[in-house]
């Protein structure tokens, strides 16, 4: 296949703020596709544009020459693409790219984009991730002056099928306002970033309402987002925990309120102390987000170090479809589960479905309703559709 045209602009997220689209045009037609933009950062994450969006706009549009003398074949060609975007672009570039021309491939082998990444010789043993859906939100996801200190309070159901899932998340979202209402007479029926419910309740509280449920939960802890020099500093009610404290603090919540999932429960620079959650409770999901980055460096240290058993996978975190990988085939060397995850501003890019079922994803986080959020889940469904024909 060979790239004949390329062109970038910019678009609006979820958020309303700018981020890119890619539109290539190779010999089977024209394709494009485009990268959400993260705001709750880790450290560790590559650059989203190497200057800024409209440096990177000027240089893909520059890129054209390079790409109209590449034949691309097969996925492991974006090794090529990457060699030439490398330093010139930013990490919501390359995604951005590297996703138009697997949607090229896809038309001209006539197979589904997943079926570009799975390896053949485990064809067989396809699976489905499991939902994880943000219902109500805190952190730095919400602009409420008093809100959870935790980012994410997550619904998890597990039914038979992916749409029964789909349905159970919408139901209890749609429910829980009811029950947020009796305790927070602030409660306006806002949403944050990722569509999930404002409140003024603190992280017990939101616990306390999503229990009533009878599904598992999780939390998104974020806890580099209220870490300062050695503590972790809680606004609602305000105090202050050591690492110790915070161990036993989430500890006591994950026995109380059966948590089967927690992410970043500590700073981004702490493996060992996410390591003592592991050993206390091995059936629970401990996962890094911030603390991995989609970095194969640094999960290799999170596994020598057993400070996760779950990994989030964010594309554009490391921008690089190859790492993206490379991280997964880690992981899966070292039984570690993988989360495919979106971003708080999202675009109506689906890619990510097919990602996940190609690269083999435990589980799917991006949220319950919303527009942006949605057209992945339903994408998700749909594969799930085709391959159970």
């Amino acid at each position: 296949m060979i790239i004949q045209e390329i062109s970038a602009d910019s678009i609006l997220d979820s958020r309303g703020e700018k981020t890119i689209l890619i539109k290539i045009k190779t010999n089977v037609g024209e394709f494009s596709a485009s990268s959400p933009n993260g705001k709750s950062t880790g450290k560790y994450e590559v650059k989203p544009y190497q200057k800024s969006l409209e440096e990177d706009i000027r240089k893909i549009r520059k890129m054209k020459d390079y790409f109209s003398k590449e034949i691309i074949d097969k996925f492991d060609d974006l090794i090529g693409i990457e060699d030439i975007c490398e330093k010139q672009v930013g990490g919501n570039t390359v995604f951005a790219l590297e996703s138009a021309i697997l949607k090229a491939l896809s038309k001209e082998k006539k197979k589904e984009i997943f079926e570009l990444i799975i390896n053949k010789e485990k064809k067989d043993c396809l699976k489905f991730p499991r939902f994880v859906g943000n219902c109500i939100g805190g952190g730095k996801h919400s602009p409420d002056e008093k809100k959870p200190d935790f980012q994410e309070f997550h619904v998890i159901p597990n039914e038979k099928r992916l749409e029964e899932s789909f349905i159970k998340m919408k139901e209890i979202k749609k429910n829980s306002k009811f029950y947020i209402k009796e305790k927070d007479k602030y409660f306006l029926e806002q949403t944050n970033d990722e569509n999930a419910w404002r409140t003024n309740l603190n992280d017990k509280e939101v616990l306390e309402i999503l229990k009533i449920f009878n599904v598992p939960l999780g939390i998104d802890v974020a806890s580099s987002g209220f870490y300062r020099r050695g503590n972790y500093y809680y606004n609602n009610p305000p105090l202050k925990r050591t690492k110790e404290e915070q161990l036993e603090y989430l500890s006591n919540l994950i026995k109380n309120f059966n948590l089967i999932y927690i992410e970043d429960p500590f700073d981004e620079n702490d493996f060992e102390s996410p390591s003592k959650l592991v050993l206390r409770f091995p059936r629970t999901i401990i996962v890094g987000d911030d603390l991995t980055t989609t970095n194969p460096k640094r999960l290799k240290k999170a596994i020598k170090e057993k400070s996760i058993n779950a990994i989030i996978v964010k594309p554009n975190q490391i921008g690089s479809l190859i790492k993206v990988k490379e991280v997964c085939e880690i992981a899966k060397e070292n039984n570690i589960k993988l989360v495919f995850s979106h971003r708080s501003g999202e675009t109506k890019e689906t890619i990510l479905a097919d990602l996940a079922i190609g690269f083999g994803a435990d589980f799917f986080k991006v949220g319950i309703t919303g527009e942006e959020r949605e057209c992945k889940i339903k994408r998700l469904i749909e594969i799930e559709k085709i391959l159970n024909k």
